[in-house]
């Protein structure tokens, strides 16, 4: 009997941050992560709330709750950014199934690039939409440099530049291309440009709906 009143003022004394990893690690393996969230006909996708940034492996989990959920209609976001890779996947995805989209919170960056792919195209009082140009932190440029020398035989880095410039451009064209052809009006595309990274451009509801980034009817083809 003592031994277990010993335990129980013990456990009593820990940190709750320690209880709670603890309690997370009997999580179900396979369990859809908890940014995942289905409400009748609405898929919430919060990054927020795990580990805050959109990820290659949500493609795979994007899939699977609308495999398992055919009722779905419209997508929900709180994110802000993450890999365009996945991003631009994901937005395929929704114009695939033709969903609405809502931002519940905000939508920054790459998340933007999912927002625009809804038809019809709304956010909640009190959320923002942010825009900026996309980069490419040093330490990842000098990881893809490496791997992009040895498949080059060798080449300098005065070749790595030269290629960088073009393909930068090239994504850039792409970019616009994809926002323009949801329906987004290129002056405003090229607005979009002119804030770099680390200081976003949050533009007003009723710019956002002249520039036809939000909008209540879906078009008609």
């Amino acid at each position: 009997m003592l031994n277990r009143l010993m335990i129980a003022a013990l456990l009593s004394m820990l940190p709750l941050g320690v209880m709670a990893k603890k309690q997370g690690s009997d999580q179900i393996p396979g369990e859809r992560p908890e940014r995942f969230e289905v409400s009748g006909e609405i898929l919430i996708y919060d990054t927020e709330k795990v580990e805050g940034d959109i990820r290659q492996d949500d493609i795979d989990q994007f899939k699977e709750a609308l495999r398992g959920n055919s009722q779905i209609r419209e997508l929900h976001l709180n994110s802000s950014g993450g890999s365009v890779y996945a991003a631009t996947e994901i937005a395929k995805i929704v114009m695939d199934h033709g969903l609405n989209t809502l931002v519940d919170g905000m939508c920054i960056s790459a998340c933007v690039d999912v927002f625009l792919a809804g038809q019809r195209r709304r956010m909640t009082l009190g959320s923002k939409i942010g825009f900026h140009q996309r980069s490419w932190d040093p330490a990842s440029v000098e990881k893809y440099y490496h791997g992009w020398r040895e498949d080059n035989d060798g080449a300098t880095p005065f070749d790595f530049g030269s290629w960088i410039y073009g393909d930068t451009q090239s994504e850039v064209y792409g970019h616009m291309t994809y926002m323009v052809s949801r329906g987004v009006e290129p002056g405003f595309v090229i607005k979009t440009l002119q804030a770099v990274a680390s200081e976003e451009w949050y533009p007003t509801r009723l710019q956002m709906i002249a520039a036809g980034v939000l909008r209540e009817e879906v078009p008609q083809n």
